[in-house]
């Protein structure tokens, strides 16, 4: 079988937030590549969610809990015992963090230290992904591509929450985690990176105050599409793109981890660290482009609803995808047309096929159009 198949197949993956969209999306995928996951989250945080439409709360290791309770998520870890862990469970929206800001934080930021925390007694190898945002860069919006070295910030309380937990990631690994211990013989037990993506499309998304559900939503109700910030770039992509980098990513720590008798210094030290997972240039788009890319599959129409008066939100973002280029031979595979089309097609086909069928072919898709040098391509299901 292939390198990063078997390393999923029968391997026991802790996510957390996995009722989630993006969750969800990743457990699916986990699922079709033979994984044993547990997943541990509140309860699904939309209705309809697609954690329900999959069927997963029954496919899974199923357990609702607060990542704010720090016994609770210590006791999970532990007694799972996990090889892989994808930390997802977050507050996720920026207008949400403005009304929520304490919860925002808390959930961010301590939630992901009682994380941090819970794997420093987890005596065994293990590779941790923790997933934060595009967002958590000092944004001055230049237009120029952010790096995993540029400064950390944040103008709202969601996206500073973010570069908060990038910072307790980064002092954690360097206290407890480093790398380098491997230069005294001591392999590190849990090997740690964290990964910067946004601004994901695809079918199941429900959440509100985000432009594609709420274009869904209108069109299926035969109402014009209300869009608040019509000339706001953002780097799109298919929520499959940055998953299938953290899964990369992933494989790649654990391959050094544990590859050779004494592990791989050089390499750990180079993958425990930060990566960005965006898309091609081209994929920069407005909101406004994305809207009419969504009327060219599902016509209507849509109304400029901007209010001067609203909280503070970035109007240009985007990143350099070179590190993972580099070093775990990832890129994008769908372009803009595509991805929106894929999108739009999920919504407007679930009815008929259902959640987990298109959701398996879509997966499916998309791990047959990475290229053979691609880590992508040994991901298939």
């Amino acid at each position: 079988m292939e390198k990063f198949l078997s390393t999923y197949a029968g391997s026991r993956v802790l996510v957390t937030g996995h009722t989630g969209f993006k969750g969800s999306w990743l457990c699916e995928w986990l699922l079709a590549l033979g994984a044993q996951v547990r997943g541990y989250s509140l309860p699904p945080p939309t209705e309809p969610a697609l954690f329900e439409q999959l069927g997963l709360a029954g496919r899974l290791q199923h357990e609702v809990g607060d990542i704010r309770d720090a016994a609770k998520l210590a006791a999970a870890v532990h007694s799972f015992r996990p090889e892989f862990v994808f930390h997802l469970a977050a507050q996720p929206l920026v207008r949400c963090s403005y009304k929520e800001p304490v919860e925002t934080y808390s959930t961010n930021v301590m939630g992901t230290v009682h994380l941090l925390e819970a794997l420093r007694a987890l005596n065994k190898p293990c590779a941790a992904v923790f997933v934060t945002t595009d967002k958590c860069y000092e944004n001055n919006e230049s237009g120029r591509a952010y790096g995993e070295d540029d400064s950390l910030g944040g103008h709202d309380p969601y996206s500073s929450s973010k570069a908060a937990s990038e910072i307790a990631i980064s002092g954690y690994r360097r206290s407890f985690f480093s790398p380098r211990k491997l230069a005294g013989g001591i392999v590190p037990p849990v090997a740690i990176a964290s990964a910067r993506a946004g601004n994901v499309i695809g079918g199941g998304d429900w959440a509100l105050d985000r432009i594609v559900p709420d274009c869904m939503r209108a069109l299926a109700a035969g109402r014009s599409i209300a869009v608040r910030n019509p000339a706001a770039t953002r780097p799109w992509q298919h929520v499959l793109e940055p998953l299938g980098g953290y899964l990369a990513l992933a494989a790649r720590l654990r391959e050094a981890l544990v590859g050779a008798p004494s592990g791989d210094a050089d390499s750990l030290e180079a993958l425990c660290s930060a990566f960005n997972f965006g898309p091609a240039p081209e994929s920069n788009r407005s909101v406004r482009e994305v809207v009419d890319e969504v009327l060219r599959h599902w016509p209507g129409s849509w109304e400029d609803c901007s209010d001067p008066k609203a909280p503070h939100e970035a109007t240009l973002l985007c990143l350099s995808i070179e590190k993972a280029r580099r070093l775990l031979a990832w890129q994008p595979r769908w372009d803009f047309r595509e991805t929106v089309a894929r999108t739009v097609l999920w919504y407007r086909d679930e009815g008929h096929r259902g959640a987990r069928a298109l959701a398996s072919l879509q997966i499916s898709d998309y791990s047959s159009t990475a290229p053979a040098d691609s880590a992508l391509s040994t991901l298939k299901p």
